[in-house]
């Protein structure tokens, strides 16, 4: 087992471009191991900003949106790092970065979020084309591809489908991580490893994937399962409590009724289950159950980032 980290509060936010779809559950550090809140609506985005710097830290924060981009178009940008790049876009000529591209033709570097909106004949090859790659893969960080788990993410780029991302990430990097990142919050992995940015002081931001959670924590969903329906969902997270108390974990008595009937009084059910994973799974790491991320003797990534707690 790792050491474990100092982070004394633990945020996680299921992130979405609607409020509805926005849920935050949290940690706190007590005396035998952590007090886990259930998941509620997130609520105004910058009242939570500033709760990451008024509430007792070392702070760490999850965000289920990518905190990256693939390399080939980091390096492309001619920038030096992905916190680099992250304060010059939407500034000069990266003015249209976060403006999603309409058409096929107003897609490149400096606009490469693609489609706005759905309309016939809209082809991720557009996209491919407009960015100059030629594949998808070459739009997909390491920690983006297919595990023995779960399937491969969606292109950062593409913005439309159940699946995409692109939309997440331009909300939360805008109305998120910039903002903290201007009040002196620490970036992972890209500033330094947990211990390091703990030391520091101010909120540590990072990327959560609440899927990949699941098995970190005992979350199964049964053969053809989903997370849209309640009865799927109290049964992947039957036995959740016992391996709460095998660690520690404290969960009050309104979310252990919610576990059980599967967050069935919510019509987002899914998220808040989401909220509930992917914070389980960063108290993982934060005890030194789960590494924060494989060891490797490679000079550190400046763009692609990791997602917290992922095997290789």
């Amino acid at each position: 087992m790792m050491a474990s980290t100092p982070f004394r509060n633990l945020f996680h936010a299921d992130w979405s471009i609607t409020a509805k779809g926005r849920w935050l559950a949290t940690a706190a550090r007590s005396g035998r191991g952590w007090q886990v809140t259930a998941p509620r609506p997130l609520g105004c985005i910058k009242d939570f900003v500033d709760r990451l710097f008024t509430t007792p830290g070392p702070v760490l924060a999850g965000f289920d949106f990518p905190i990256g981009l693939p390399a080939k178009f980091g390096q492309g940008t001619g920038l030096a790092d992905f916190p680099t790049a992250l304060a010059a876009f939407g500034h000069g000529e990266w003015s249209e970065f976060f403006h999603v591209a309409e058409k096929p033709e107003q897609v490149s570097r400096a606009r490469p979020f693609y489609p706005r909106v759905s309309a016939p004949g809209t082809k991720k090859a557009d996209l491919l084309r407009g960015l100059g790659v030629d594949n998808v893969k070459a739009l997909l960080r390491r920690c983006d591809g297919k595990t023995p788990k779960r399937p491969a993410a969606c292109a950062i780029f593409w913005t439309l489908g159940p699946n995409q991302v692109g939309k997440a990430a331009i909300s939360g990097w805008n109305d998120v991580i910039m903002p903290a990142k201007q009040r002196g919050a620490a970036l992972w992995p890209f500033e330094g490893n947990l211990a390091e940015l703990a030391a520091a002081g101010p909120p540590v931001l990072a990327e959560t994937y609440p899927a990949e959670a699941y098995g970190h924590v005992g979350i199964k969903f049964p053969p053809g399962g989903s997370k849209l329906r309640p009865e799927d969902r109290c049964a992947a997270m039957h036995g959740l409590t016992d391996w709460a108390d095998r660690y520690g974990i404290e969960f009050p008595p309104e979310l252990v009724t919610e576990i059980k009937n599967g967050f069935g009084a919510y019509s987002n059910g899914g998220d808040a289950l989401d909220a509930l994973a992917g914070l389980l799974g960063m108290i993982e790491v934060a005890d030194g159950r789960r590494p924060e991320r494989p060891a490797t003797t490679d000079k550190p990534d400046v763009w692609e980032g990791w997602i917290l707690g992922q095997a290789a």
